[in-house]
């Protein structure tokens, strides 16, 4: 979850032999795309999507820390902590035992967290997690700060462990834009059953004849842009005519203003809400209107959410026990952990939760079939044949700040035919706003 205080804008480039100058301490050659666009990989690790790539060096005893925005209460952050707990079990380590695994819970972005890095620090961890974007700075300053012990530290969802020049500091993220596509596709397939036996109502659609949809974000940054283009894109696949609004609660967690921003939605007749952020509340105010007649369905994140009732489809989520485990285990065998590690359906990384009991007849054989595409290569997310920006298709897309300066570079992001997401950095940048989609509430566009 990028806690970004500052909207990232397009981050790829076509080349990346920019990078070898400032590769912090990795060795061999950078990622480059192939003719076909795929990813070639280089053995550095400046971009891995191998999950059982562990390097190994001297075999050492692990004392892991972990520093967390959240805890089991706050969806984002249980999600991290059941990754690591089951990576660390499926390792021998007992995540329970504080000799092993010392857990910091609800730290903010802020000094708070630099005093919980130092003090996993004096206890005698050499493996050090942080799961917010913005723990981020405090992170790199730590890794800094300790440069000379030998410690790894990892600031997920981060995008300045290469330019830092720190051999010590890592970044990584998943490719959750994909299962945010899958779970567009089965709302799509629900949106398909209601409309073809005519449980759609004008309410249901604006003017022009569009399905309405709705979809709760927490910030206008890369993260959020990309999976809500990604749900509505994997939508529009089914379902080709349908708008969609984004209100922004500009908080990751806040369980009231995600409810209230849901009840807006469903108000205007979107028929299904769907959310990038980290509370129960919008999900919650779909099932409550669906209790009392409305239809309307609701799409959420990180956990499987169909226990609270009918009206939950499903949720995009990601596999963190996947990246954690490489991690981990590299660390146990004295290697050096990738400096931005990036997993998708092909590492088994992302995924979405079960069928809700409402999912439309057909949608398991669906969603199967378009994953084994995605895991091809055959369907990429974000095809620029599927999208207009400005009513014209894209073929030319800035990067920025692939050398940390945050000053916008020159290079173009899309080739053979898509946008490439998460390949310079582990973090996503996709922040085109394309047709079909309006943000209600972003004062930066």
């Amino acid at each position: 979850m990028l806690k970004k205080f500052m909207a990232l804008t397009l981050a790829v480039i076509f080349v990346l032999s920019a990078f070898a100058a400032c590769s912090g301490g990795t060795e061999g050659g950078n990622e480059a795309f192939g003719s076909s666009g795929t990813k070639e990989l280089a053995k550095s690790g400046v971009v891995s999507t191998v999950a059982s790539e562990v390097t190994e060096g001297t075999k050492k005893d692990l004392k892991i820390g972990v520093v967390l925005i959240g805890d089991n209460t706050e969806t984002y952050s249980k999600a991290h902590i059941d990754g690591i707990r089951s990576a660390c079990q499926n390792l021998g380590i007992d995540p329970d035992n504080s000799e092993q695994v010392i857990w910091k819970m609800t730290i903010g972005e802020d000094a708070a967290c630099t005093s919980a890095l130092d003090d996993l620090v004096a206890q005698g961890c050499n493996l050090i997690i942080t799961n917010s974007y913005g723990h981020q700075t405090y992170t790199q300053a730590a890794a800094e700060k300790y440069k000379d012990k030998d410690i790894q530290f990892i600031a997920m969802t981060g995008d300045t462990a290469l330019s830092s020049g720190l051999s010590n500091l890592s970044n990584a993220f998943t490719e959750v834009y994909q299962a945010r596509y899958v779970s567009g596709v089965v709302a799509g397939m629900k949106i398909k059953e209601l409309a073809d036996a005519g449980k759609l109502t004008d309410k249901n659609k604006d003017a022009d004849g569009n399905i309405k949809l709705g979809y709760v974000g927490a910030y206008p940054f890369a993260e959020v842009v990309s999976g809500y283009t990604a749900f509505y894109l994997g939508v529009k696949s089914v379902v080709d005519n349908v708008v969609m609004d984004v209100f922004y609660t500009f908080s990751w967690h806040d369980s009231d203003a995600e409810a209230e921003a849901a009840k807006s939605f469903i108000s205007d007749g979107c028929v299904v809400i769907s959310q990038h952020a980290d509370s129960e509340g919008a999900p919650m105010a779909v099932q409550n209107a669906y209790n009392e007649g409305t239809v309307v369905y609701s799409v959420s994140y990180n956990v499987d959410l169909t226990g609270i009732g009918d009206a939950i489809l499903t949720s995009a989520t990601n596999n963190w026990v996947v990246y954690y485990e490489y991690a981990i285990k590299t660390a146990m065998n004295g290697g050096k952990i990738a400096t931005n590690w990036i997993g998708g359906y092909a590492q088994d990384a992302v995924k979405i939760t079960a069928l809700g009991k409402q999912a439309a007849e057909g949608t398991e054989a669906k969603v199967n079939s378009v994953i084994a595409d995605i895991k091809s290569g055959k369907l990429h997310v974000f095809d620029t044949s599927k999208f207009t920006v400005g009513g014209k298709n894209v073929t030319w897309a800035f990067a920025s700040d692939t050398n940390g300066d945050f000053v916008n570079d020159t290079n173009n992001v899309i080739s053979d035919g898509y946008y490439h997401e998460s390949y310079t950095q582990s973090a996503p940048s996709f922040t085109l706003r394309i047709d079909g989609i309006t943000e209600l509430n972003n004062n930066d566009n």
